[in-house]
């Protein structure tokens, strides 16, 4: 089977994430701690809360079939494992026959629902992603901690995916 439209996103989307944490795990819980003004909090809660939302919003496409996880005092090495396990529910929602418009609903603790399309609560999950880990490359460099490579470009260089051709003389 081919790989689907979205496979590369939410592929890449988690294999930056999972770089994320391992380039956190050697940090002391005072640099976990550190945050930085503008963006959604420490290191750590930052990283929680991507990981945690993550989950939440495979929960809400996949009808409850993937787990919500209590992310409030988990450390990056159960994050990772959580993470991990979303990479295989993103590629098994990714291969169905996904209807864009298709509205999913959110159910609350509160009794509120969200109402979205499917399209856009993938758009959602990766842009998520994205404004998040950035904001923990943020609080690294703060520290002096060089962050990861994970950009796009990083992803496909390293299965060999991007060819770079210099111009001919």
């Amino acid at each position: 089977m081919s790989n689907p439209l979205l496979g590369d996103a939410f592929a890449h989307h988690v294999w930056a994430t999972l770089r994320l944490i391992d380039a956190c795990i050697p940090l002391s819980s005072d640099q976990l701690g550190t945050a930085v003004p503008g963006t959604f909090g420490s290191i750590i809660d930052t990283i929680r809360h991507l990981v945690g939302a993550d989950c939440a919003y495979l929960y809400a496409l996949t009808g409850g079939r993937v787990a919500v996880i209590d992310d409030g005092r988990m450390g990056l090495p159960e994050l990772s494992v959580a993470m991990e396990g979303n990479a295989a529910a993103w590629a098994s929602l990714l291969t169905q026959d996904l209807d864009p418009d298709f509205v999913v609903v959110r159910h609350r603790d509160d009794g509120s629902e969200g109402h979205a399309p499917m399209g856009i609560r993938l758009a959602q999950a990766l842009h998520h992603g994205t404004d998040h880990r950035s904001q923990v490359c943020t609080a690294l460099t703060t520290i002096g901690v060089e962050p990861p490579a994970i950009d796009v470009w990083d992803f496909a260089d390293k299965d060999g995916r991007l060819v770079e051709v210099p111009p001919s003389l």
